[in-house]
C-alpha cells in the first residue's frame, strides 16, 4: 500500500438523477455539464492519491475520462489538471489544496482520497474532518463544484466493514451533508466482476489493489455518470 498512495453556504448548483437501481439518486454537477453542453470552456482539477496519478500505468482514469468528455460534448474545450501524488492521503491533499487547487480556479473539483487513509492508520472520523475540509475550502476560495470520488473495490469480505462502511461511507456522509455528486467506483466494478462481464484479476495489478488500464477504464466510466447530462 505504499504507493497509494466549514460551513458552506454558497450556493451550488446539482441536480438529482435516478442512479443504478433506483434506490440511490446521483447528484450532478450541473454548473459544469451546462458549460460542457454549451461549448464553453471548462477546467477540471483532480486532487487525489495514485489511483488519480495513475500508476504504472500508460493510461490512467483521468485519460479515459478525457477521451468519454470529449466525445460526449464535442466541440468542447476542455482541460483536467492531474494533481495525484502517490501515497497521499486526505490530510495532504489538505495541505496542497491551496497551490493544487484553488490556483487554478477550476469549474469542478474530483477529489479521490480513501484507501491510504484507511490502510496508514488514520480514522475515518479524522478523514472525515479532513474530507469536510476540503470541501469547505474549495467553496469558500473557489466557484467550483466538488466530486467525491471512492476509490476501487477490494475484492476481500473483510474490507466491506474497514474500507467501504468506514472510509467510503463517510464520503457519503460528506456528499449527503452538502448535496455532493459521487462517482461510485467501487460499486461500478463489483457490479462488472458480480455480473461475469469481467474477472477481478484483470482489474488489478499485482498488488491487488491499483488498477490495470482495464480497471482504470472502468473508474472513468463511474465518473463520467456524474457528466452525463
Amino acid at each position: 500500500m505504499g504507493h497509494l498512495v466549514l460551513d458552506r453556504e454558497k450556493e451550488i448548483g446539482y441536480a438529482s438523477a435516478t442512479f443504478m437501481s433506483g434506490a440511490v439518486k446521483m447528484i450532478r454537477p450541473e454548473k459544469t455539464v451546462a458549460k460542457l453542453k454549451s461549448g464553453e470552456d471548462v477546467k477540471i482539477v483532480a486532487i487525489g492519491d495514485s489511483l488519480t496519478y495513475g500508476w504504472q500505468v500508460s493510461k490512467g482514469y483521468l485519460d479515459f475520462l478525457k477521451e468519454m468528455l470529449g466525445k460526449q460534448y464535442p466541440g468542447t474545450y476542455f482541460q483536467i489538471v492531474n494533481k495525484g501524488i502517490p501515497g497521499d492521503t486526505a490530510s495532504g491533499g489538505l495541505d496542497r489544496i491551496d497551490t493544487d487547487v484553488y490556483f487554478y480556479n477550476p469549474d469542478c473539483v474530483l477529489v479521490e482520497f480513501a484507501l491510504n487513509d484507511a490502510f496508514c492508520g488514520y480514522s475515518p472520523e479524522l478523514f472525515g474532518r479532513n474530507i469536510q475540509e476540503m470541501i469547505a475550502g474549495i467553496g469558500n476560495h473557489t466557484q467550483a463544484e466538488v466530486v467525491l470520488v471512492t476509490a476501487v473495490w477490494l475484492d476481500d469480505p473483510t474490507s466491506y466493514d474497514f474500507v467501504e462502511k468506514s472510509f467510503y461511507g463517510k464520503l457519503e456522509e460528506m456528499a449527503q451533508k452538502f448535496s455532493l455528486p459521487v462517482a461510485r467506483v467501487h460499486e461500478h466494478w463489483r457490479r462488472k466482476v458480480k455480473s461475469g462481464a469481467v474477472d477481478f484479476q484483470e482489474l488489478v495489478q499485482f498488488d491487488g489493489v491499483h488498477p490495470t488500464v482495464e480497471g482504470y477504464k472502468l473508474m472513468a466510466e463511474a465518473v463520467m455518470d456524474v457528466f452525463r447530462g
